[in-house]
């Protein structure tokens, strides 16, 4: 189907007085290289009866209103060609980009210095949904046409670029049809209707879309082409008398309590703080231009004045890369950024999203001695100077209330681990595609650093010891005044909350009750525990790359799930309806974020090498898997000699769908299977599961 390149104009056209109007204030700071951390842009959702626009494909002709029953909201994602800037602190300037994106405003870049204060960044817009919803994305590849054909004989070799889909990542809902279908591929110059009828049971929470089409998923993600979808709900929890137990309720109730006033801020304030690492590259005769030291190896990739970097080819990717780039993580489209508007006393629930493909980040906050608003003055030596001259302060907690989303059933404290200050602090493990919900609050006013600590080479993601390194620079004002015990403090606001909106009278005493015993959340988490009477099969699973060269003799391949490489004609894996499994998850060469599409699962424990349990609340075991006992997640780290072991049941969807490794550059080439949930278990296999 042709889209209507008017409308797309149009769009882009509105899009950009919008961003005009918001952005202006930032020219002074992308001037210098200070740049301002808020939340990515909204994207518009129409709701009812309202007058929009119409495209061919996309909604009924015709030019007068178009009518929506029920509970239906109409949103539209452009993916396009634009151009941006990145502040590269190594060579003290603004690096030129052209990456595929979403809703961009720049098709061309600007000819005078301040038109680029009115451009966005490469960051999707967010998309705020509700339960019960039917969503309808109008997805427009607005990608140019390439002449490509996808390599014969071969699923697994990185291909047409241009060629895209969309993933909701992490929602509950059909993967069959126009729903979270990530087996279909949107051409250059079509649209594309999805429709995502969210059940009016599914938990609010933390989640991100992003392309998912196999052979170029992990070149359109890193290109910044992923955004927070974040569901908000308002269900109460209820005591089931007759069955005993409880329907949950969503967390958004205590967190985002009804205000009696315009003045009252009774409201947590969120920030939204979606991670990429867009590695970028110029070129210059087809390669990768480089920086070398005088040994003649590589320092850094460099773009010089005149240049557009792009993410243009997959040997962007794969080991070493990332580090050996010198590019930085990026939060929100912006680099090290100055996130304001904050008070000391006030509690923000951070929505931590990652969506790179190539780091671990190891999240955690300490207080400053200098403020990072003299950040845009230094180079990138300088900067990693300044992070270690004042960045090390006493260390601020976060209070991890959902992972992946689905909420916990007590909060975890993160950041900082005790008040006497003798534990080592708790950072906020984020592996590429997961979430984590945290209350943060500023204890004074002052300065504070938000870091991605350093690692060794087995705890991460890329195998690559990490150095240390800023990720954002805070300054907190007076606000409320010290805070001398944040439990204390949150506490106290989550059980006033609750006594404000909760109105069974027996689930507000259980809800009280609980925060008050070390703020538990049984009441809201989403999900009821898999006892092991209730599982009915079991799953092993194995991420290989085996060095062997494939040949038409040899199944194996280097990427791939148990030894075998995708393959789009094969079920790799078939469930049933209504049933549960045990899943035994492991790898036999490097470490690999599990991702399964359509429903989480639970943990239930994971092993070290030695068969210790790792996944309790022991904070001198490994703090990658702390305190992830019990709790429900879509994406989990598996390292290499390590058992993860996991419980999911299948309910309400039959369909075809995916799982893979969300190291996309691995899932392209290979490491994916196909699983079929069916109503008889029924179906065409491979393997013995």
């Amino acid at each position: 189907m042709m889209i209507n390149h008017g409308f797309a104009a149009l769009f882009r056209s509105a899009g950009r007085l919008i961003l005009a109007l918001v952005l202006t204030f930032w020219g002074a700071g992308l001037a210098s290289g200070e740049e301002l951390l808020s939340n990515p842009r909204e994207l518009p959702v129409l709701r009812g009866i309202e007058g929009a626009p119409s495209r061919a494909g996309a909604v009924p002709s015709g030019t007068g209103p178009v009518e929506r029953v029920g509970n239906e909201a109409q949103l539209t994602l452009d993916a396009n060609y634009t151009y941006y800037r990145i502040w590269n602190p190594s060579t003290k300037r603004f690096d030129q980009v052209r990456l595929r994106g979403y809703n961009g405003t720049m098709l061309a870049p600007p000819t005078d210095e301040a038109g680029w204060a009115y451009g966005s960044d490469p960051v999707g817009p967010t998309i705020r949904l509700k339960p019960g919803e039917t969503a309808r994305v109008t997805l427009i590849n607005d990608l140019p046409p390439e002449s490509c054909v996808a390599p014969e004989g071969t699923h697994n070799i990185p291909n047409c670029f241009n060629i895209t889909n969309l993933h909701a990542h992490g929602l509950h809902v059909t993967p069959s049809g126009n729903g979270d279908n990530v087996l279909i591929e949107i051409q250059p110059g079509e649209t594309f209707q999805y429709e995502y009828n969210l059940p009016f049971d599914h938990p609010a929470g933390t989640f991100w879309y992003h392309p998912h089409r196999h052979g170029s998923t992990a070149l359109q993600v890193s290109s910044g082409m992923a955004g927070a979808l974040i569901v908000e709900g308002t269900r109460q929890p209820k005591q089931l008398a007759d069955r005993g137990g409880w329907l949950p309720g969503d967390i958004d109730l205590i967190l985002r309590p009804p205000k009696a006033s315009e003045t009252d801020q009774r409201s947590f304030k969120e920030r939204i703080l979606l991670f990429e690492q867009i590695q970028y590259a110029c070129r210059e005769n087809g390669q990768i231009k480089t920086i070398k030291n005088r040994d003649g190896n590589l320092q850094a990739w460099k773009c010089d004045p005149g240049d557009t970097g792009g993410v243009e080819g997959y040997d962007q990717f794969g080991p070493g890369t990332w580090t050996g780039s010198g590019r930085y993580t990026l939060v929100n489209g912006r680099l090290q950024p100055v996130l304001a508007n904050a008070k000391a006393g006030e509690i923000e629930r951070w929505r931590l999203i990652h969506a790179g493909v190539r780091d671990t980040i190891k999240l955690a906050i300490y207080e400053a001695k200098a403020p990072g608003a003299q950040l845009g003055a230094l180079n990138a030596e300088q900067r990693d100077k300044w992070t270690a001259d004042n960045c090390s302060g006493a260390a601020v907690g976060q209070w991890e209330i959902a992972t992946d989303g689905l909420t916990r059933p007590s909060i975890l404290r993160k950041g900082k681990a005790s008040d006497d200050g003798k534990a080592k602090p708790i950072p906020t493990l984020l592996e590429p595609g997961y979430r984590s919900d945290v209350l943060v609050v500023f204890p004074k006013p002052g300065d504070y650093c938000l870091i991605d600590e350093a690692a060794p080479a087995n705890d991460t993601v890329n195998l690559q010891p990490k150095n240390r390194r800023l990720l954002a620079a805070v300054h907190a004002d007076a606000g409320d005044g010290k805070v001398e015990d944040t439990e204390a403090s949150i506490t106290a606001a989550l059980v006033a909350a609750a006594e404000s909106v909760i109105t069974d009278p027996e689930a507000k005493a259980k809800i009280i009750a609980d925060l008050k015993n070390h703020l538990r959340l049984d009441e809201f988490v989403p999900h009821r525990t898999i006892e092991a009477a209730e599982v009915k099969g079991h799953q092993s699973l194995v991420f290989s790359i085996d060095t062997a060269s494939p040949s038409p003799s040899n199944s194996q391949t280097r990427f791939g799930v148990d030894h075998h490489a995708y393959s789009a004609e094969r079920i790799d894996r078939t469930l049933v309806l209504g049933s549960a499994d045990e899943w035994d998850l492991g790898s036999t060469l490097a470490n690999h974020p599990f991702h399964i599409h359509v429903n989480p699962f639970q943990i239930v424990e994971i092993l070290d090498p030695k068969g210790k349990d790792v996944s309790g609340f022991d904070p001198d075991g490994d703090p990658e898997f702390l305190g992830l006992k019990g709790t429900w997640k879509d994406t989990i780290f598996v390292k290499e000699g390590y058992r993860v072991i996991i419980r999911s049941r299948y309910e309400r969807y039959v369909g075809d769908f995916v799982l893979h490794c969300h190291i996309l550059d691995h899932e392209d080439q290979g490491m994916m299977q196909n699983v079929r949930i069916s109503l008889s278990g029924r179906g065409e296999t491979h393997g013995n599961h």
